[in-house]
């Protein structure tokens, strides 16, 4: 435990959403000797009938909440829920739109990092006398000798490692923070949930946007963005018009599906013309960057990097990474030039920067350079 309050056992707030990765956490934390507090965070109103669906693998339905509030009772621990459904409306489901509507693919996942897992939930969790959070990240965070700077590392279970989506945590953030289950892979952490007979440990996993349980973004984005929902040209890589679209927000970098277009060889979608409101497409070689640009780029020693430097990169979640040199910019960027050309580099998801097991940093994906 890094910070601690009064009394006999130090106090941690653990982010509980029902499923098995959190409800393990929390009881991994109460076996080491802290007093655990379970809280489950309210961020989208489901449909009544979705909340009770059995197939229903999202994080934000009533049954979630029934689910964590099961586990904590078996656990004999308080839990308590929070309501951040206006602020995540505000922060996340209000970015997510507004990438699309520009012609980007955003990560809601790391926009909820930022705004609402490390920043509202730690103000509640002070307000109940917590030292510290916890989630049930597969990530691992410690601290090095000589510095005595936070590192945030990779899982041990490199099949489950979400290191990519904790990027943007300060050193403040990574020094009151814990994840229990980032020592283990998961198999043993569905093993620890059997051994405890929490009523989730069958559970299956969550996989798509919360906010969108049945994983039809178009539709949740007509509903909210119709304006951007606008025809217009599909054009090759030389500018000439082979199509017509029905609204940018229906496609992303690297996509196949959905052009309509009759052509010799297969097309994907090369780029968003949000300006001229345009899809680009071309042939799967047409795909391969060798440069990008990161915005709003943060490093997770505290320190801006000056100088070029060599890293491994993901560009995407489930991305291998890919050996690349780091060139500072101006203007909190990065130019990120690889050894290889890689595949549909996507403006709007993240490009995170890895030494070893270790996460220097990352930014999001502003461009590429042909």
């Amino acid at each position: 435990m890094r910070e601690k309050r009064q009394g006999p056992k130090p106090v941690v707030v653990a982010a509980m959403s029902g499923g098995v990765d959190s409800s393990v956490a929390a009881a991994l934390l109460r076996d080491q000797g802290f007093e655990v507090i379970g809280l489950t965070m309210n961020l989208f109103a489901l449909p009544p009938d979705a909340c009770r669906d059995e197939n229903l693998r999202s994080c934000c339905g009533r049954r979630a909440r029934e689910d964590a509030h099961r586990v904590a009772l078996a656990l004999g621990i308080d839990h308590y829920t929070a309501d951040f459904r206006k602020p995540f409306a505000e922060t996340v489901i209000a970015d997510f739109c507004r990438e699309y509507a520009r012609g980007r693919t955003p990560n809601p996942c790391l926009r909820c990092n930022q705004a609402i897992k490390f920043d509202r939930l730690w103000r509640r969790a002070k307000r109940l006398g917590a030292g510290a959070v916890a989630t049930g990240h597969y990530a691992r965070i410690d601290r090095e000798e000589e510095s005595g700077r936070w590192r945030l590392r990779k899982g041990a279970d490199p099949d489950k490692d979400q290191s990519y989506f904790l990027y943007p945590l300060t050193q403040e953030e990574l020094g009151r923070t814990l994840f229990p289950v980032g020592e283990h892979r998961k198999t043993e952490i569905r093993a620890i949930a059997r051994k405890l007979g929490l009523p989730v440990s069958e559970r299956r996993e969550s996989q798509e946007i919360c906010f969108v349980p049945d994983d039809d973004y178009v539709r949740f984005l007509r509903e909210r963005i119709p304006e951007a929902f606008r025809p217009g040209p599909i054009v090759d890589s030389k500018g000439r018009t082979i199509g017509r679209h029905e609204g940018i927000p229906n496609f992303t970098v690297g996509q196949r599906k959905g052009m309509g277009i009759a052509a010799p060889h297969p097309l994907y979608v090369l780029a968003i013309d949000s300006a001229r409101n345009a899809v680009v497409a071309g042939t799967n070689d047409e795909l391969y960057r060798k440069t990008l640009v990161a915005e709003d780029v943060h490093w997770i020693s505290g320190e801006d990097v000056v100088r070029p430097r060599e890293a491994a990169v993901k560009i995407r979640y489930k991305h291998p990474e890919a050996r690349a040199l780091l060139v500072p910019r101006p203007g909190n960027r990065v130019l990120v030039e690889f050894e290889k050309p890689q595949r549909a580099v996507t403006p709007g998801q993240a490009a995170v920067f890895y030494d070893g097991d270790a996460v220097l940093g990352g930014g999001t994906i502003r461009e590429t350079v042909s």
